[in-house]
């Protein structure tokens, strides 16, 4: 449908008239003339010539005024109503980036990957199902950096998310600084929605902040955290003495994921493989969905300029009509 952003300007469609009939008429000039037999024939001539084009020129110049109250008005074309949910929820992910994340212990189109490809793989599904929900993403290891504020953009966050490799933050695990980063992003949001996940497969090995402090600082800023321990518990481990059994998630620190989701009213998951990971995310749609409250958004795109041009035009022709006249 039309829509006229400004419909009041239109009152401004009989002021030419107004004008015409307010202003006082101009005085008639006097002056001595030399009285010539003939001229009554040229004024007559100039006079029929003066009713052919009058008209003519007033119509058209009526019409461009016509144009020009129109495109003031702004009219716009409104599309359909969109729907959009929107929860305000804060939702933020830190993502372990250390060296350890390197290890191919997950399985994803039946090719073995590293546990980073993995959560990526999943995360991305997860992501984008977050309609509504602000996303963020903390990418840590040695230190603990904020790759993607909180946006609604969730496109971009699935992008900054994939490019993200091993080692970009140092080889080491700061669960604690990513925390206490997370804290710092989500302070001056409404409290009632501040989530963080965390996924992890170490344990904490560096960084400025314990892990048990910095989860005593979330619970105070009531922020939830939800913890994922990443990682198989068994692996076929290939050498030249044969085959052998190795657990290569012995260094992960469950107690401490466990502490660190129970302080802060959370919960801790542990992800052994892809199918694994994606049930965590599903259940934590349903531990935090997303709300059911709608609004409804509708597209709009300016004409204004369609009526513009057409009185610019009129008006550019009677502007060359005056001055070939002239």
């Amino acid at each position: 449908m039309i829509h006229f952003e400004w419909p009041w300007l239109a009152l401004s469609l009989p002021l030419p008239l107004l004008v015409h009939w307010l202003l006082p008429a101009r005085p008639a000039v006097t002056q001595s003339a030399l009285r010539v037999p003939f001229l009554e024939d040229f004024a007559g001539a100039e006079a029929k010539t003066l009713r052919r084009q009058h008209p003519w020129i007033l119509r058209v110049a009526a019409i461009a005024w016509c144009f020009l109250v129109l495109a003031v008005t702004r009219p716009q074309w409104l599309g359909e109503p969109i729907e959009q949910a929107v929860s305000g929820r804060d939702l933020m992910m830190a993502v372990d980036l250390s060296g350890s994340m390197e290890v191919q212990d997950f399985v994803v189109n039946k090719r073995a990957v590293d546990r980073l490809t993995a959560i990526k793989w999943v995360a991305n599904d997860f992501i984008s199902r977050r309609a509504g929900d602000r996303i963020g993403l903390i990418l840590f290891g040695t230190q603990a950096y904020l790759q993607a504020p909180l946006t609604f953009d969730r496109q971009t966050v699935m992008t900054l998310l994939n490019e993200s490799v091993i080692g970009l933050a140092g080889d080491n695990t700061a669960i604690g600084d990513a925390i206490g980063l997370a804290i710092k992003r989500l302070k001056n949001q409404p409290a009632d929605n501040r989530v963080l996940i965390l996924l992890t497969d170490g344990a904490n090995t560096a960084g400025e902040v314990a892990p048990l402090k910095a989860a005593e600082l979330a619970a105070a800023n009531k922020l939830k955290i939800y913890t994922i321990g990443v990682g198989a518990d068994e692996m076929i481990v290939r050498s030249f003495f044969g085959n052998r059994k190795v657990n290569p998630s012995a260094d992960l620190d469950e107690n401490t994921m466990v502490k660190i989701a129970e302080a802060t009213g959370g919960r801790y998951f542990r992800a052994r493989n892809t199918d694994e990971l994606n049930n965590i995310y599903m259940l934590l749609d349903k531990l935090e969905p997303v709300e059911k409250d709608k609004q409804f958004f509708r597209p709009r795109a300016d004409l204004y300029y369609w009526p513009l041009a057409l009185a610019l035009t009129l008006a550019a022709g009677l502007g060359l009509r005056k001055a070939n006249v002239l």
